[in-house]
Protein backbone atom coordinates (compact mmCIF):
# COMPACT_ATOMS: atom_id res chain seq x y z
CA UNK A 1 0.00 0.00 0.00
CA UNK A 2 1.63 3.22 -1.12
CA UNK A 3 2.21 5.77 1.91
CA UNK A 4 -0.01 9.31 1.82
CA UNK A 5 3.12 12.15 0.86
CA UNK A 6 2.97 14.67 3.52
CA UNK A 7 1.33 18.04 2.66
CA UNK A 8 3.69 20.31 1.43
CA UNK A 9 4.53 23.42 4.12
CA UNK A 10 7.67 24.69 2.01
CA UNK A 11 7.48 24.80 -2.16
CA UNK A 12 10.82 24.70 -3.98
CA UNK A 13 11.10 25.82 -7.41
CA UNK A 14 14.34 25.76 -9.73
CA UNK A 15 14.67 28.01 -12.72
CA UNK A 16 16.40 24.61 -14.35
CA UNK A 17 17.10 20.68 -13.29
CA UNK A 18 20.91 22.19 -13.35
CA UNK A 19 20.14 24.13 -9.79
CA UNK A 20 19.38 20.88 -8.31
CA UNK A 21 23.33 20.42 -7.30
CA UNK A 22 23.19 23.60 -5.53
CA UNK A 23 19.30 22.93 -3.92
CA UNK A 24 20.83 19.96 -2.71
CA UNK A 25 22.12 21.32 0.39
CA UNK A 26 18.61 22.81 0.99
CA UNK A 27 16.91 20.33 0.43
CA UNK A 28 18.94 17.81 2.83
CA UNK A 29 18.33 20.34 5.56
CA UNK A 30 14.92 20.28 4.84
CA UNK A 31 14.49 16.89 4.84
CA UNK A 32 16.83 16.68 7.92
CA UNK A 33 14.41 18.85 9.91
CA UNK A 34 11.40 16.96 8.94
CA UNK A 35 9.51 19.89 6.84
CA UNK A 36 7.47 18.45 3.88
CA UNK A 37 8.22 20.24 1.01
CA UNK A 38 7.91 19.78 -2.66
CA UNK A 39 10.09 20.53 -5.60
CA UNK A 40 9.27 21.63 -9.17
CA UNK A 41 11.29 23.08 -12.12
CA UNK A 42 9.55 26.37 -13.61
CA UNK A 43 11.15 28.96 -15.69
CA UNK A 44 10.26 32.13 -15.53
CA UNK A 45 10.88 32.89 -18.47
CA UNK A 46 10.36 29.44 -20.40
CA UNK A 47 7.48 28.15 -18.99
CA UNK A 48 5.75 31.51 -17.10
CA UNK A 49 2.20 29.59 -17.39
CA UNK A 50 3.67 26.58 -14.80
CA UNK A 51 5.26 29.20 -12.50
CA UNK A 52 1.66 30.61 -12.07
CA UNK A 53 0.03 27.08 -11.95
CA UNK A 54 2.31 25.93 -9.44
CA UNK A 55 2.25 28.80 -6.90
CA UNK A 56 -1.78 28.64 -7.54
CA UNK A 57 -1.45 24.82 -6.04
CA UNK A 58 1.05 24.99 -3.64
CA UNK A 59 -0.50 28.41 -2.20
CA UNK A 60 -3.01 26.64 0.14
CA UNK A 61 -0.60 24.62 2.13
CA UNK A 62 2.75 26.12 1.67
CA UNK A 63 3.50 29.00 4.50
CA UNK A 64 6.62 29.95 2.35
CA UNK A 65 8.70 29.31 -0.82
CA UNK A 66 12.46 28.64 -1.73
CA UNK A 67 13.38 29.51 -4.95
CA UNK A 68 16.86 28.63 -7.23
CA UNK A 69 17.76 30.97 -10.22
CA UNK A 70 20.91 31.45 -12.06
CA UNK A 71 21.84 34.26 -14.75
CA UNK A 72 18.52 36.50 -14.63
CA UNK A 73 16.69 35.23 -12.16
CA UNK A 74 13.25 36.62 -12.69
CA UNK A 75 11.78 33.63 -10.83
CA UNK A 76 11.81 34.32 -7.25
CA UNK A 77 10.38 38.03 -8.21
CA UNK A 78 8.16 36.24 -10.40
CA UNK A 79 6.15 33.61 -7.32
CA UNK A 80 6.71 36.72 -4.78
CA UNK A 81 4.16 38.27 -7.36
CA UNK A 82 1.82 35.66 -7.18
CA UNK A 83 1.96 35.20 -3.56
CA UNK A 84 2.11 37.54 -0.07
CA UNK A 85 3.87 34.45 1.54
CA UNK A 86 7.68 35.03 2.11
CA UNK A 87 9.56 34.08 -0.72
CA UNK A 88 13.59 33.22 -0.35
CA UNK A 89 15.92 33.46 -2.95
CA UNK A 90 18.67 31.72 -3.76
CA UNK A 91 20.95 33.21 -6.88
CA UNK A 92 22.76 30.26 -8.41
CA UNK A 93 26.00 31.11 -10.20
CA UNK A 94 26.76 30.73 -13.18
CA UNK A 95 27.65 33.27 -15.72
CA UNK A 96 29.76 36.21 -13.91
CA UNK A 97 30.20 34.01 -10.74
CA UNK A 98 26.72 34.66 -9.79
CA UNK A 99 26.82 38.58 -9.62
CA UNK A 100 24.42 38.67 -12.57
CA UNK A 101 21.49 36.40 -10.70
CA UNK A 102 22.32 37.87 -7.41
CA UNK A 103 21.64 41.44 -8.59
CA UNK A 104 18.44 40.33 -10.25
CA UNK A 105 17.17 38.56 -6.95
CA UNK A 106 18.37 41.65 -5.05
CA UNK A 107 16.90 44.45 -6.89
CA UNK A 108 13.17 43.38 -6.33
CA UNK A 109 10.78 46.67 -7.08
CA UNK A 110 8.70 48.26 -3.61
CA UNK A 111 5.84 45.92 -2.71
CA UNK A 112 7.34 42.57 -4.21
CA UNK A 113 9.74 41.93 -1.57
CA UNK A 114 12.42 38.73 -1.74
CA UNK A 115 14.44 37.79 0.69
CA UNK A 116 17.60 36.93 -0.82
CA UNK A 117 20.70 34.78 0.51
CA UNK A 118 23.92 34.71 -0.83
CA UNK A 119 25.16 33.17 -4.36
CA UNK A 120 24.85 29.42 -3.83
CA UNK A 121 23.62 29.73 -0.34
CA UNK A 122 20.73 26.29 -0.09
CA UNK A 123 21.18 25.65 3.47
CA UNK A 124 20.96 29.69 4.49
CA UNK A 125 17.87 29.20 2.75
CA UNK A 126 16.73 26.23 4.55
CA UNK A 127 18.01 27.54 8.17
CA UNK A 128 15.48 30.86 7.05
CA UNK A 129 12.45 28.68 5.97
CA UNK A 130 12.55 26.85 8.82
CA UNK A 131 13.15 30.14 11.16
CA UNK A 132 9.95 31.16 9.80
CA UNK A 133 7.88 27.90 10.23
CA UNK A 134 9.21 27.96 13.42
CA UNK A 135 6.49 30.69 14.48
CA UNK A 136 3.29 28.90 12.85
CA UNK A 137 1.58 25.97 14.61
CA UNK A 138 2.79 23.55 12.32
CA UNK A 139 6.59 24.46 13.30
CA UNK A 140 5.69 24.04 17.17
CA UNK A 141 4.70 20.62 15.95
CA UNK A 142 7.70 19.93 13.98
CA UNK A 143 9.44 21.27 16.90
CA UNK A 144 11.49 23.68 15.18
CA UNK A 145 12.65 25.89 17.43
CA UNK A 146 14.56 23.03 19.12
CA UNK A 147 15.85 21.45 15.92
CA UNK A 148 17.08 24.69 14.97
CA UNK A 149 18.84 25.40 18.56
CA UNK A 150 20.59 21.39 18.12
CA UNK A 151 21.60 22.54 14.92
CA UNK A 152 23.80 25.66 16.07
CA UNK A 153 25.04 23.74 19.00
CA UNK A 154 26.38 20.95 16.79
CA UNK A 155 27.82 24.01 14.29
CA UNK A 156 29.33 25.23 17.92
CA UNK A 157 30.58 21.86 18.39
CA UNK A 158 32.36 21.52 15.33
CA UNK A 159 34.59 24.65 15.60
CA UNK A 160 35.30 23.68 19.36
CA UNK A 161 36.88 20.22 17.63
CA UNK A 162 38.49 22.09 15.50
CA UNK A 163 40.35 23.82 18.16
CA UNK A 164 40.53 21.43 19.94
CA UNK A 165 42.58 19.60 17.07
CA UNK A 166 44.68 22.54 16.57
CA UNK A 167 46.55 22.69 19.81
CA UNK A 168 47.22 18.85 18.96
Amino acid sequence: MPTKKATPLIGVLMGSGSDRSVAQGCLDLLQQFGIPHEVVVASAHRTPELVEATVARLEPTVLAYIVFAGMAAHLAGAVASRTSKPVIGVPVAGSLNGLDALLATVQMPPGVPVATMAVDGAKNAALFAAAILALTPAGEVLKLKDKLADYRARQAQAVIEVNRNLST
